[in-house]
C-alpha cells in the first residue's frame, strides 16, 4: 500500500516540475540593432506565448548590437519568462554585442556553422576617443558573467566578451559550454533541443520541439513606432530640427516652424527617453541654445550663432552612451548627425539672424524711402524738368546735364521736388 502513495506521490511531483510541453512554437527575429522596440517585440512574444499556451518562443538572433537599456530589459523578459524561450543563429548571421548576451540569457541556444558571437567591448559615441570608463567595463562584464552563471554557461568565456572583445566561431562556443546547440538548420536546431530538460520562472519543465509547427510573430504597430522613434540618429535629427524650428517660429510667427519644432523636439525627447544619456552632451545643447538666444537679443553677426550650432552638433554627438552598440554605428552616427546638423543647424541660425536684423532694421518712410530709385527723364531744361519714376511723375531739378530718355537715381527730396544725378550704367 504505502508503495502505491509513493509512486503516486513521486508521479505528481514528475507532472508539477516535469510536464513536457507540446503546443506550437512562436518564433520572433531580432534583426539589426536592437532598441526599444525589440524589447516590446520581445515582451509581446512572450505574454502572446504564454497566454495561449505556446510550447515555446524562438528568437532567430541576427544583430550587431543595440541599447543597453533594452537589452537588459529583453533579458529580464527571458529571466521571467514561465514559457521556455530558444536563441537560433541562422547561416549567414551573426550574434555580436548585445545580441550575444541575449543569446547566452535563453534556455537552449544554437548556432549554425559559420556564424559567431561574443565581441561585446563597450564602445562610446562622441568625438576622439571610442573607449568607455573603466566602471562601464567592469559593470557589463560582471552582468554578463551572471547571466552565463544563471543558465550554467561558460561564464569566464562569456565575461571575456566584455572585457576582452573575444569573439567565438559557432564551433567554437559550443566546445567551450557557451551555447547548447550545434546545427545548421533551423528545423535541426529544434530537434535537438527536443527532450532538453529547461527552468522557467513557473519551474522545471521538458521542453518538445521536434516537429512543432512554427508561428511567426507580427510586430505590431506599437513595435515599429518605437523602432522608428528610439533610433539614436533619428532622434539628434529631430531634437536638432525641433530646437532651431522652435526658436525660427518663434522670431517669425506664422510660418508653421514653431509647431514643426514642438512635434519634433517632443518626439527627440521620447526617442531619448529609452536611450542613455550623457550629460556632457546636455549642457552643450544648452549652451548651443543660449548662444543662439544672446544673438538674437544682441546681433554678432553671426559669430554667437555658429557657436550655438557647434555646441549644439558636439553635444548631439556626445549625447549617447550606449555601449552595446555595433562599432558601425559610431562612425556612421557621428558623420551623420555631424553634417545633418551643421547642415540645418547653419541654415536655421543664418535664417532667423536675418529675420531679426530685417525687424531691427530701421523702416525707410517719406523722402528716405525715395532716395535711390531709379527713373527715366520726360524733359529737361536750364536744371529743371520732369522725370517718371514707377509711373508717377515727379518735379526734378540736377546739376547735370540731362536730356529725354536719360536714367536718373534720387539723391534727395526738398518737397515735391526730388533732387537727381545722372545714372552712369
Amino acid at each position: 500500500m504505502w508503495s502505491c502513495h509513493r509512486i503516486i506521490f513521486l508521479a505528481l511531483i514528475a507532472i508539477t516540475f516535469f510536464q513536457p510541453v507540446s503546443a506550437d512554437i512562436l518564433e520572433y527575429r531580432i534583426e539589426g540593432t536592437i532598441n526599444e522596440g525589440t524589447y516590446i517585440a520581445v515582451k509581446e512574444a512572450i505574454e502572446k506565448a504564454e497566454k495561449e499556451d505556446f510550447s515555446a518562443v524562438l528568437l532567430v538572433i541576427d544583430t550587431p548590437g543595440g541599447l543597453v537599456s533594452s537589452t537588459e530589459k529583453i533579458i529580464s523578459e527571458i529571466f521571467e519568462s514561465r514559457v521556455p524561450v530558444l536563441a537560433y543563429v541562422p547561416p549567414g548571421a551573426f550574434s555580436a554585442s548585445a545580441g550575444s548576451l541575449i543569446v547566452v540569457s535563453t534556455n537552449v541556444a544554437g548556432m549554425a556553422n559559420g556564424t559567431s558571437i561574443g565581441a561585446a567591448t563597450p564602445i562610446s559615441t562622441g568625438i576622439g576617443e571610442t573607449k568607455v570608463e573603466e566602471k562601464v567595463v567592469n559593470y557589463l562584464a560582471s552582468y554578463a558573467k551572471s547571466i552565463a552563471e544563471k543558465r550554467g554557461r561558460n561564464a569566464t568565456a562569456v565575461e571575456r566578451f566584455v572585457t576582452h572583445a573575444y569573439s567565438a566561431p559557432a564551433s567554437e562556443a559550443y566546445r567551450y559550454n557557451i551555447i547548447d546547440v550545434l546545427a545548421d538548420s533551423k528545423s535541426e536546431f529544434l530537434k535537438k533541443a527536443d527532450g532538453m530538460e529547461v527552468e522557467t520562472s513557473a519551474g522545471k519543465t521538458i521542453i518538445q520541439t521536434a516537429d512543432q509547427k512554427i508561428t511567426v510573430y507580427d510586430e505590431s504597430l506599437r513595435v515599429k513606432i518605437y523602432n522608428l522613434i528610439s533610433s539614436p540618429e533619428l532622434a539628434s535629427i529631430l531634437l536638432i530640427i525641433g530646437i532651431y524650428g522652435l526658436i525660427y517660429g518663434l522670431t517669425s510667427p506664422g510660418m508653421g516652424a514653431e509647431v514643426l519644432g514642438a512635434i519634433s523636439l517632443i518626439l527627440a525627447l521620447f526617442g531619448l527617453g529609452v536611450i542613455n544619456v550623457n550629460y556632457m552632451g546636455v549642457v552643450l545643447i544648452l549652451l548651443g541654445i543660449l548662444f543662439l538666444v544672446a544673438e538674437l537679443l544682441t546681433p554678432t553677426y553671426g559669430i554667437l550663432g555658429g557657436a550655438s550650432v557647434v555646441c549644439i552638433v558636439l553635444g548631439t554627438l556626445m549625447l549617447y552612451r550606449e555601449p552595446l552598440m555595433p562599432e558601425d554605428f559610431y562612425q556612421s552616427f557621428t558623420m551623420l548627425v555631424g553634417g545633418l546638423g551643421l547642415g540645418i543647424g547653419a541654415v536655421m541660425t543664418f535664417g532667423v539672424i536675418k529675420i531679426i536684423q530685417i525687424k531691427k532694421a530701421k523702416k525707410k518712410v517719406g523722402a528716405e524711402a525715395l532716395i535711390g530709385r531709379k527713373g527715366r527723364v520726360v524733359s529737361f531744361s536750364n536744371g529743371e524738368g520732369m522725370a517718371k519714376f514707377d509711373g508717377e511723375l515727379w518735379k526734378i531739378v540736377s546739376e547735370d546735364e540731362l536730356k529725354e530718355g536719360d536714367t536718373v537715381v534720387i539723391t534727395g527730396r526738398d518737397g515735391l521736388i526730388l533732387k537727381v544725378r545722372k545714372h552712369e550704367g
